[in-house]
């Protein structure tokens, strides 16, 4: 058995029932729950991965609850679910392939393989402004630090700079031979970065719409870039020219490439040289920093792996939850956020002694998360866009 704990419910509700579980498919169990006797009416709960706890009992009439926490004693496992705090239905027609929050937290922008990339109200999910430029699919989009600005790269092998203002595009950097699969904005955003399926990766001056070079040239797609500060311990080499003035912010720099060819790629943003090279059990589909030395990258047969830049080698830790590709990873707090091609989406908190589930999505890959403080914004296969507020935990 195991004990189930809503996290708010009716005064009248009792707050803790025994429940067994029975696995079905897809990740669905029926529970079947013993109650104190004046509850007897509510004898199950059905529980999936797109659940919200709705409870059904007299005389304490619905009871509902945004988060339940199942705990498993005997296996020192416990889980806590959270059901979206609001979904937007309007933003787009079609599968949702990214999204990003304003660090002000007021907007948000995402894209679609309906074709089209907006920006719409963080709040309410209300349209403000839609961009249209990229020919194809848009692949990413990105707010700069400054929150009024955005940044996208589509299958057009086009890199674009728009003004979320007014929805115009002040800057187009063309260069590639391949789809832009993934984009990093360097400290405020005087360079970006932008990984391709032409098996480069550039570094792009926003003021002049200049290439400053080709990073990197690996002949394997790069699904996933990310830049991060380097902990003063790591060799990050010497540029072997004089870093161009226009290169501003990438000294004391990483750069992570997340491969096809199941490589995971580490290099001196500034200096180019190699840090170190490390291979995985499948392509590499996404890849973030979690400290100066520490970082995460996922696989596309389900594995998270945790990786320490001094001693790379060997893992940290690798997480496997299914086999289902890991499509982002997200730093958050003292943990991450990590979301899968089953329709998973999970928080991962060292202070915390239970995972947080983020329910909804079903089957549905979701592609990427986004957060602003309390808030987790996701986007599915579904066309769906679900905030979640960490407060109704």
């Amino acid at each position: 058995g195991l004990e189930l704990k809503p996290s708010s419910v009716d005064s009248k509700f009792s707050t803790t029932m025994q429940v067994y579980v029975f696995p079905r498919y897809f990740d669905t169990a029926w529970v079947l729950t013993s109650f104190v006797p004046s509850y007897s009416d509510l004898d199950t709960v059905l529980i999936t991965s797109n659940m919200v706890a709705n409870f059904c009992c007299e005389p304490a009439g619905w009871v509902q609850t945004k988060s339940i926490h199942i705990s498993c004693p005997k296996e020192s496992t416990s889980s806590k679910f959270l059901a979206p705090y609001t979904t937007f239905s309007r933003i787009h027609t079609k599968s949702i392939t990214c999204l990003d929050i304003s660090s002000g937290g007021g907007l948000g922008v995402s894209s679609s393989t309906d074709g089209t990339m907006k920006i719409w109200q963080a709040s309410n999910g209300e349209l403000r402004r839609v961009l249209e430029g990229h020919v194809f699919d848009v692949n990413c989009c990105r707010f700069f630090p400054s929150g009024l600005v955005v940044l996208s790269g589509g299958m057009d092998a086009q890199l674009k700079i728009w003004s979320a203002e007014d929805a115009s595009c002040v800057v187009t950097f063309k260069g590639h031979k391949g789809g832009i699969l993934d984009t990093a904005i360097v400290d405020r955003g005087r360079n970006v970065v932008s990984g391709s399926r032409d098996g480069t990766a550039r570094l792009w001056d926003c003021g002049r719409s200049a290439c400053l070079g080709v990073l990197a040239d690996c002949g394997s797609s790069i699904n996933g870039v990310a830049v991060g500060a380097a902990d003063n311990s790591i060799n990050l080499g010497s540029p072997e020219q004089m870093p161009s003035e226009r290169e501003v912010g990438t000294e004391a720099k990483m750069l992570l490439l997340a491969r096809e060819d199941k490589k995971l790629q580490c290099l001196g943003l500034q200096s180019r040289q190699p840090v170190f090279l490390f291979i995985g059990s499948d392509a590499f589909n996404c890849c973030t920093f979690l400290s100066g030395f520490l970082l995460l990258a996922g696989t596309q047969d389900g594995n998270i792996y945790q990786l320490d830049v001094r001693s790379p080698r060997a893992p940290v830790q690798i997480i496997h939850r299914s086999g289902a590709p890991v499509l982002s990873l997200l730093s958050f707090r003292d943990g991450f956020i990590a979301s899968q091609g089953d329709g998973s989406c999970f928080i991962v908190q060292q202070d915390l002694d239970y995972v947080i589930e983020l329910t909804g999505a079903d089957c549905d890959p979701v592609y990427k998360v986004a957060t602003w403080e309390k808030q987790i914004y996701s986007c599915c296969r579904d066309s769906l866009v679900r905030r979640y507020q960490l407060s109704d935990l």
